[in-house]
């Protein structure tokens, strides 16, 4: 539906119309300016493209059709985007349902052959190799719990499974689909135990790849992509495993790693799941309180883990969730992980999990022990994150229970707390429609000189011939290399595939070349100049990584041989900065 439907509210809602509902534009040569309503600034930074239909936020870096417009300004998900827009145009959608939803449930049988065929082999594939053996045996693993999560064995070379499973009569369009393939068609997983992705009723949806031997520049973990089965926004790894022992217990615990997972489950405490990392959503939560109301999270207490605990409350507090934290370190015993405190002591993990403490009252601790208190700058910053925390409680009773606890901590009145909560609450946002639009931080992209490159490209094909000394590896970001990648192969279904971006990245070179003018030669000759430059330092800084694993290693052959192109690296550096 989406794709016939998507294409006829756009022809039927102009960009501009629809933009200046929210914001006052003010026309601007072709096109039209307003100041963004994401970001605190002064001097216009968001352009809309009449021709282009597109628009794009230079101050935040959002963009994108009339549908992200919508999604960002509102808050909503991509389907809740195209009903509203469906109103607003006069579209019904169910005129476009049954044909594609006919075609959509099609392709998910195909893909779920696929997967529990690609499960099975990953798992003959363990059971015939010996180092594979050796490494799942090496962790702990006993020939049960392979079984039960369907863990297997990816081979080394090629694309194994790609040819296993077009023998079988699957088109390799549909093999790619289903998330196995990489861009060169060849196996995605390649020597790694592979672990099954499963939906709630066991059925493969995609996999986790972990390498067992270590491969320089090579990720650790590999995980399918979003494909049509799987979505890691909303798949609760180990849900399957872990359902009947969550309505046993009572509670939930979601952990960061499918690992950590795997031991806690083979130690028989086996109500854990996990998320893919700390990326918690509102989808995970709501998957989740189906089986329990008691959450409870064991993620690190790093600002990563800070940060996510955080979004994880807010979520939380939309969905009716008890909220709580696992310390692992309680004691003089420090791991890394639940994994390591397992094989160290299953009974110190139950003693864990069942002492968690509020997800609020936890990450309070946290920033008493990051800032100074006792002083009057970390008692501001302090009160100020602790109120913020504050405006994510719902329940009157718990909010007044925390005011009391923020005030004591730092020996402060409730009353003068109070007062700067109403201070930080009044309205600073002004804009044409009231609508809860979050402010962010300007960005703060290191390499926006990369689309800097792609747009003058795109606008004038008589310079790609500039692009030659470098690789769409070099760039930063998926879709820059795929752009580079299209640009290089002169491949355009890719760059209509990316139409969005491009049209983004026009919009960038219009703004561009109305300053460069007649220097575009000029400009991409620095900027292809500082694309290479940034690959050889990204180049030495693995290669001084690499020296200080060989010092280790005491291998003075590889040694001398890193140092040679340490030297190399240098002198090509040294090059291109004249």
């Amino acid at each position: 539906m989406h794709d016939n439907a998507t294409e006829e509210i756009r022809s039927r809602i102009n960009i501009e119309d629809l933009a200046s509902e929210y914001l006052d534009l003010k026309r601007a040569g072709r096109n039209f300016k307003a100041l963004s309503p994401w970001t605190n600034e002064r001097t216009p930074s968001l352009i809309i493209s009449s021709d282009k239909q597109i628009w794009h936020d230079f101050s935040s870096g959002k963009g994108g059709d009339i549908f992200s417009f919508i999604m960002e300004v509102e808050g909503l998900t991509f389907r809740e985007s195209l009903e509203l827009l469906a109103r607003k145009s006069g579209v019904e959608l169910q005129q476009f349902d049954n044909k594609k939803a006919e075609y959509i449930n099609k392709k998910k049988k195909i893909y779920y052959e696929i997967l529990s065929l690609s499960s099975n082999f990953f798992q003959y594939c363990l059971s015939k190799d010996k180092e594979a053996l050796q490494y799942a045996k090496n962790r702990g693993l006993t020939r049960e719990i392979i079984q039960e999560f369907k863990i297997g064995y990816a081979p080394r070379h090629g694309k194994i499974l790609v040819d296993f499973l077009i023998k079988r009569g699957f088109s390799l369009q549909d093999i790619k689909s289903a998330g196995l393939t990489n861009r060169f068609d060849g196996d995605i997983f390649r020597d790694r135990l592979t672990i099954s992705l499963q939906d709630i009723s066991g059925a493969p949806v995609g996999f986790t790849g972990r390498l067992i031997r270590d491969i320089q520049n090579a990720p650790k973990y590999l995980n399918t992509p979003q494909t049509l089965l799987y979505d890691k926004s909303s798949n609760v790894f180990g849900l399957f495993q872990a359902k009947s022992e969550i309505r046993k217990s009572g509670f939930i615990v979601v952990v960061e790693g499918n690992m950590d997972v795997i031991s806690s489950h083979q130690a028989g405490v086996k109500n854990v799941v996990a998320t893919a990392g700390t990326a918690i959503t509102s989808k995970h939560l709501k998957t989740l309180s189906r089986f329990s109301g008691d959450i409870r999270l064991c993620f690190d207490s790093d600002d990563a883990g800070i940060k996510a605990t955080e979004r994880a409350i807010s979520l939380a507090q939309e969905t009716g969730i008890d909220l709580s934290i696992i310390t692992l370190n309680q004691g003089e015993e420090r791991v890394k992980d639940p994994d390591e405190l397992i094989q160290k002591s299953v009974e110190l993990w139950t003693k864990a999990i069942n002492s968690p403490k509020p997800a609020i009252e936890w990450i309070l601790d946290q920033y008493e022990k990051r800032l100074n208190i006792a002083e009057a700058t970390g008692k501001k910053k302090f009160s100020t994150i602790a109120l913020k925390l504050l405006g994510k409680i719902n329940d009157p009773v718990e909010k007044e229970f925390y005011l009391k606890d923020i005030a004591k901590r730092i020996g402060i009145s409730k009353e003068s707390l109070l007062a700067k909560h109403k201070d930080d609450n009044s309205p600073t946002i002004i804009r044409k429609k009231k609508t809860k639009i979050q402010k962010v931080e300007p960005i703060n992209d290191s390499f926006i000189y990369e689309d800097d490159l792609l747009a003058l490209v795109l606008a004038d094909r008589n310079l790609i011939r500039y692009l030659k000394p470098i690789k769409p590896t070099y760039l930063h970001g998926e879709e820059r290399q795929n752009i580079l990648n299209a640009i290089l192969n002169s491949d355009e279904d890719m760059l209509q595939k990316n139409d969005n971006y491009v049209k983004i990245l026009l919009l960038k070179a219009e703004e561009r070349l109305g300053v460069i003018k007649s220097s575009s030669q000029a400009e991409i000759e620095r900027l292809v100049q500082k694309v290479k430059i940034e690959n050889l330092q990204k180049q030495k800084q693995n290669l001084l990584s690499r020296l200080e694993d060989i010092e280790i290693e005491n291998d003075d052959n590889e040694k001398t041989a890193i140092l040679n192109q340490i030297i190399k690296l240098n002198k090509e550096l040294n090059r291109g900065k004249k």
